[in-house]
């Protein structure tokens, strides 16, 4: 599909398309603001490499939770109501 994606009459296109939109007199001085934009982000990304410490563990996964557990005999058991089907009390 994109195998002869770029050839060398695109990027004569791609050239022509610069100077049209920039005009010949001002194409340094958009190059030195790409040149010092890329120098910024190069740096940028390479201080935020350093910055990150090791790389993390994956977090340990929450404890397991057995809901099918009767409760303790010293707990008292909860209140029902006629509408649950049990005795008032």
């Amino acid at each position: 599909m994109l195998r002869n994606a770029l050839e060398p009459w695109h990027l004569v296109i791609v050239v022509a398309a610069v100077v049209l939109l920039f005009g010949y007199k001002r194409l340094p001085d958009v190059a030195r603001g790409v040149g010092r934009s890329m120098r910024i982000l190069k740096a940028e990304t390479r201080a935020l490499h350093e910055d990150d410490p090791e790389p993390r563990a994956a977090p340990a996964p929450p404890p397991a939770v057995d809901h099918a557990v009767a409760p303790a005999a010293d707990e008292p058991k909860p209140a029902r109501s006629p509408a649950d089907g049990g005795a008032p009390r």
